[in-house]
């Protein structure tokens, strides 16, 4: 029978737990720790990281696993890289669970941008409303350009205060309507959404609120990663596990 290691911490991951402990499968679903309050899951949970490669070929050797599946959030390069060299060292299969990338349709208005970097430049110029829908790793990235006051929408309250002089900081878990986004940005006046590429309909929300709103979106490309073979689809996943 399949051991089976899932590296989580998004809704494809909690989703494809529960496909697993449904189809009784022998798994564990790994998350980061970013998260204060992970949602209850019905397969057992580890929480922290691994130790890079050589930490992770030490859990999947001494915990006899199988197979991994990459459930990460599509900006977790790290983790999905480190994932890639472990299996290839192990000889232990992978398969990513990923979502399709958003691309724009009519009436959105996108800047888009390859990494962060490229993002805190491109908000040079004159104050305005940002709102700032990256999560908290990469708050103090754009303590560059202080001139803006910043929305910040957060799953925890952040460990320490932004480093950012003007902000509002609302704490919230998606899955968010565009009706709500909506009279969010309205509420706080804002000029221009700041997202990264996630995919998925968790956060496209602030995506349709912007386009109703005629708001420009200045969008972070994905990562670049390691081939691997990938699906969005979860029953693919159950099927590869029988293969």
């Amino acid at each position: 029978m399949p051991k089976i290691l899932v590296l989580g911490g998004t809704t494809e991951a909690s989703a494809l737990a529960a496909a697993l402990a449904g189809a009784g499968h022998d798994a564990v679903l790994s998350y980061m720790g970013r998260v204060e309050r992970p949602k209850p899951q019905p397969i057992p949970v580890r929480i922290g990281g691994f130790g890079g490669v050589p930490g992770l070929v030490a859990y999947l050797q001494d915990n006899a696993i199988t197979h991994v599946v990459d459930a990460t959030h599509p900006f977790a390069a790290q983790m999905s890289g480190n994932a890639v060299q472990a299996c290839a060292q192990t000889g232990v299969p992978l398969i990513a669970l990923t979502r399709p990338a958003w691309q724009p349709g009519p009436g959105d208005t996108w800047q888009r941008v390859p990494d962060m970097a490229a993002a805190v430049a491109a908000l040079g110029g004159r104050p305005r409303n940002v709102m700032l829908a990256i999560g908290r790793m990469h708050l103090a990235d754009f303590a560059p350009q202080p001139q803006h006051h910043y929305l910040l929408r957060l799953v925890d309250e952040p460990g320490e205060t932004p480093p950012l002089p003007h902000h509002t900081i609302v704490v919230d878990r998606g899955p968010f309507s565009a009706q709500a986004d909506e009279q969010l940005m309205r509420a706080h006046a804002i000029d221009l959404v700041v997202s990264k590429n996630a995919g998925g309909t968790g956060s496209v929300s602030k995506l349709d609120a912007a386009r109703v709103l005629g708001l420009p979106v200045l969008m972070i490309d994905r990562p670049s990663l390691p081939p691997r073979q990938e699906t969005h689809e979860i029953a693919t996943v159950l099927d590869w596990l029988e293969t």
